[in-house]
């Protein structure tokens, strides 16, 4: 079964302005991935990340709406030193932010079979890593 790593942006996409076809279209392939997970097809992680970001998330909808998405999340990955080190290494030769660096460290961690993201920056700066495990837009993943 394949294991994909969300980026904590996919669990938000569906409160993104719905007027711009390209987030339209994101949100309903992350709701499509979400179903998959439900239904058991693919397996979706969860980390000590996406627990800290959903904290600090001042929005009580989308805090309740990321808390029940949550529970699709079978696979749990824990703050390590070894996720810490990676995540190291990733901001310093590719220059990306602490969170993201965490999440594809944790996404790496785990031997997720799938990073997907809806940031476009992030999957610029990393393209050129050569990552074990590939970055992909929601949209990408679910034409595959």
């Amino acid at each position: 079964m394949e294991i994909l790593y969300l980026d904590y942006n996919c669990f938000q996409r569906g409160f993104d302005d719905s007027r711009q076809r390209r987030i339209r279209n994101e949100a309903a392939a992350c709701q499509e991935i979400f179903q998959k997970a439900e239904s058991g097809k693919i397996e979706l992680a969860w980390s000590f990340m996406h627990e800290d970001e959903t904290e600090l998330c001042p929005f009580p909808e989308r805090k309740y709406e990321v808390g029940r998405l949550s529970d699709l999340c079978r696979l749990k990955v824990a703050a390590v030193q070894e996720v810490y080190q990676t995540a190291k290494r990733l901001r310093f030769h590719y220059g990306i932010s602490s969170k993201d660096a965490v999440h594809v460290a944790c996404a790496l961690f785990i031997g997720a079979d799938y990073f997907i993201t809806c940031d476009d920056s992030l999957m610029k700066r990393l393209k050129i890593a050569e990552l074990e495990t590939p970055l992909l837009n929601p949209l990408d993943y679910i034409h595959l």
